[in-house]
Parts: structure tokens; C-alpha cells; sequence
């Protein structure tokens, strides 16, 4: 019986990639060639580098900013492909001083310009270059660049690197973003980055429409920046898709221009584009921990650790209540692809949550075997699965959070009550090929 459950689920799994890739197959009417970007904008070839949208802009459209006054979006992430701030060159390079561009104000989403800050109720900064404040977009909550911050911009650009996983908040600044823009009429520029685990493939839950709030946040409304849109946990879209995507299902009146990247194709990893590693947020400090973040952060919202306060968070998790043993065995035995477990013991020091600072508690360690194979949304249906079935007193969940982060509260039910993770994940692939097949008209790359 097991031999013809696994041939069974591997039939549903490869008819699943077969229709996807069938869905990425074919170009709806309305969509760009796979070599441009709006307006025609050439994309480039694989046997360049990857240049960034800021790049794009300074080389090729800026016109698109010329002799206007300009409010950028951005933190540490927003640099060129030498590592050069976006904020400097939109003020020292010369392209935008011939162009007459005039850098007027400065935002900045979670974790602040430099991306350190790992707390709620960010302070406004000065950024020392320029002189500018650096306006916070992250209080008790994500929040939209204030009207009165607005009134003498011409031009709003959002420069931000996304991870991939629905549940970023730099998604939901530029979302913010792109709404502020439409109520004051002010264009809004995206200047396009990779999807540093590819653009490939999407994976796990669409988030349920009754869980999804794009909204832009007020008050007494319950936006949250990460809970925006029915899509899967792992969406393969660039920032610039999802400004698309937002434009034409949210029916925005913004006067939206998405900058693409050039030479970037969507089965790149980051680290096949040549551009520099900065990191997104403190506790993203590479590629692994991008991949493996839409298997923990549901877990956020639980009394397990997800490695904060490590030298790789998000690639480990544990409790002082884990048998790590136990655990890593269920997990070993369903034989996930792309993946091993080990059990460990770490210290967790000064992590962001507060959970189990400075204890040395036993753990689990996720290792990447192929990064190809490995679906991070079925990793982390089966830490739930198995950590359920071991620990069931223990394990404590906060379910709204829990189910924002995951996507589905029916997902969350079934495998708390020891239903087997292949099989609820398999039921979430018919909306995720859907997704697929109608995200493709606001494709930017091939």
C-alpha cells in the first residue's frame, strides 16, 4: 500500500509541473515579448549580466524622471550591480544631474535604511550623505508614505529587493506605495529586482481571500503588510510582476511604470546573477535562508524557534521542550526531496522574538541537498505534521498568525490533526497551476 501511495502522489506531483508548465508555456495577447519590458523595453540576453532597474533607469529612461522632484522607497538592498546606493545616484551620478532629477525625500519599510533594526516603531534617521530624514514606513505595523509627505513630489520610485515569499513586507510598502500614488496622482516608478529563489516555480497555500487585505492601511482597518493577496506562500514573481499583478487585480488608478531588469531569466538564483548579496533583513543572510524561509515563517506565530539569533535563521528550528530526536526521524522517514534533517543543539543570542535568548536548546538543522527539488512550503507542512504528532501538548500556536503566514487555516487543521502533509499540500495544487496560468500576463522575463 505505501509503494502505490508514493507512485500515486508522484503522478499527482509530476501532472501538477507538467500543467504548470504548460500554463508557463504560450504568450497571452496582452502580455510583453520574453525579450521586453513595458513599453518594449529590451530584457537583454543570458549571456550578460544581470543589471538592475535602477541601472535601467539611469541608462536608458531617464526620462522617465527628468527634471522631477523624486521620493524614493528604498533601504540597503537598493544598490546597482557595483554595490552603489540608488539614493547617491540619484543625487551624484551624473545621468540624473544632466536629467535635472531632484531627490526630494526618503522612505524606508521594516528594519529601517540599513535593514538592522529587527523591532516595531522605527524612528525617523537622517541619512548623512544627503542630508535627507529618512521617513520610517514601519510602526506597530507597515504603513503608506503620509500625504503631507507627498505634496511637492513628482515622482514616487519603490526600490526594494523581494525574497520571493508572500509574506515580506516590502511587498506591502509597495503596494502602500502604488495606492498613495493613485490618491495623489503622483506617478509611481518600480525599479525591478530578482526573485532571488527564481522566478520558476510557485508552491504551498494561496493565502484564503478571507484572510487577504490589501487595503492601504488607516486607522481602525486591519491591514498588516504581509497578508495582502490570494497568492501562493511561494509566489516566482519580481517585485515589478507584483506591481503589475496589484495594478490589474486591486484596479488601481496609479500611473504605474515598472523598470525591468535586463539579462535576468526566470530560472535564475541570485547568486547566478553576478549582482551583490545585501542583505534583505537581519535575519536573511543568504540564499538558504531565502529558500527555506516559506517552510518556517509560519512558525513565527508559535512557541518554536525558527533560528533567530543565529548565524542562519530560518535554516533551523527548536524548542527547549523538542525531542530533536524523535522529530528528525518522522522527518527523515518521508523522505522529502531536496532535503536532509539533523538534530542539534544552539543558543539563540538576542534574537528578535525574545524566543529562548541565551538558552542552548535542542534543535533541528535543514539542510539544503538540491535546491531544485526542494518545495520549502512541504518542508514546512511536515515540521507542523511531525511536531503535532510529538508534541502535541507543547506545541503552541497563535492560529491567526499562524494561518496569515501559512495561508490556510484548513491546511493548519488538518495537519495538526495528523493528516499526511503530501496529501494536504497536493490538494493546494489545482489554485496553485491557476495562479501560475493567470499570473503569466504580467510576466516581464521569460
Amino acid at each position: 500500500m505505501k509503494a502505490i501511495k508514493t507512485l500515486v502522489l508522484l503522478f499527482v506531483v509530476c501532472v501538477g509541473t507538467l500543467v504548470a508548465g504548460c500554463a508557463r508555456g504560450g504568450r497571452p495577447d496582452n502580455a510583453p515579448m520574453p525579450d521586453e519590458g513595458i513599453d518594449g523595453m529590451p530584457i537583454g540576453n543570458r549571456n550578460r549580466k544581470v543589471r538592475p532597474g535602477i541601472t535601467v533607469l539611469l541608462d536608458d529612461s531617464i526620462k522617465l524622471i527628468a527634471g522631477k522632484r523624486v521620493a524614493l522607497v528604498t533601504n540597503q538592498t537598493g544598490v546597482d550591480e557595483k554595490g552603489r546606493r540608488s539614493i547617491d545616484l540619484l543625487t551624484t551620478d551624473p545621468r540624473a544631474q544632466r536629467a535635472g532629477v531632484k531627490l526630494v525625500r526618503l522612505f524606508a519599510p521594516e528594519h529601517g535604511a540599513t535593514g538592522t533594526a529587527d523591532r516595531p516603531n522605527l524612528s525617523d534617521e537622517k541619512d548623512e550623505k544627503t542630508g535627507l530624514i529618512i521617513h520610517s514606513l514601519y510602526q506597530s505595523r507597515t504603513i503608506a508614505p503620509p500625504d503631507s509627505l507627498l505634496t511637492d513630489v513628482d515622482v514616487l520610485i519603490v526600490d526594494l529587493q523581494d525574497i520571493g515569499t508572500r509574506t515580506w513586507t516590502y511587498v506591502g510598502v509597495m503596494l502602500y506605495s502604488m495606492q498613495a500614488g493613485a490618491k495623489r496622482g503622483i506617478p509611481v516608478l518600480v525599479l525591478d529586482r530578482p526573485n532571488p529563489i527564481t522566478g520558476a516555480r510557485a508552491e504551498g497555500a494561496l493565502l484564503d481571500s478571507a484572510l487577504a487585505n490589501g487595503e492601504m492601511p488607516v486607522v481602525g482597518n486591519r491591514t498588516n503588510g504581509f497578508a495582502l493577496y490570494p497568492m501562493p506562500l511561494r509566489h516566482g514573481l519580481t517585485m515589478g510582476e507584483m506591481a503589475r499583478l496589484f495594478q490589474a487585480q486591486f484596479k488601481l488608478g496609479t500611473r504605474l511604470t515598472v523598470v525591468p531588469m535586463r539579462n535576468w531569466r526566470r530560472g535564475m538564483w541570485f547568486d547566478e546573477t553576478e549582482l551583490p548579496w545585501v542583505r534583505p533583513s537581519p535575519n536573511m543572510p543568504n540564499i538558504t535562508s531565502a529558500l527555506l524561509y516559506p517552510a518556517l515563517v509560519p512558525f513565527e506565530s508559535s512557541n518554536v524557534s525558527v533560528g533567530r539569533g543565529t548565524d542562519e535563521p530560518f535554516q533551523r528550528f527548536g524548542a527547549s521542550w523538542l525531542r530533536a530526536d524523535s522529530v528528525t526521524r518522522m522527518l527523515e522517514d518521508l523522505s522529502l526531496t531536496g532535503v536532509k534533517f539533523k538534530a542539534e543543539r544552539y543558543t539563540p543570542n538576542k534574537p528578535g522574538d525574545g524566543k529562548f535568548a541565551g538558552r542552548s536548546i535542542p534543535g533541528i538543522r535543514i539542510e539544503v541537498t538540491d535546491r531544485e527539488r526542494v518545495q520549502p512550503a512541504r518542508v514546512g507542512a511536515a515540521i507542523l505534521w511531525a511536531l503535532s504528532r510529538v508534541h502535541k501538548d507543547s506545541l503552541r500556536l497563535t492560529a491567526a498568525g499562524f494561518d496569515q503566514r501559512m495561508g490556510s487555516a484548513r491546511a493548519r487543521e488538518a495537519l495538526l490533526g495528523g493528516a499526511d502533509p503530501d496529501a494536504v499540500m497536493d490538494r493546494q495544487l489545482p489554485a496553485v497551476i491557476a495562479f501560475e496560468k493567470d499570473a503569466r500576463r504580467f510576466y516581464l522575463y521569460r
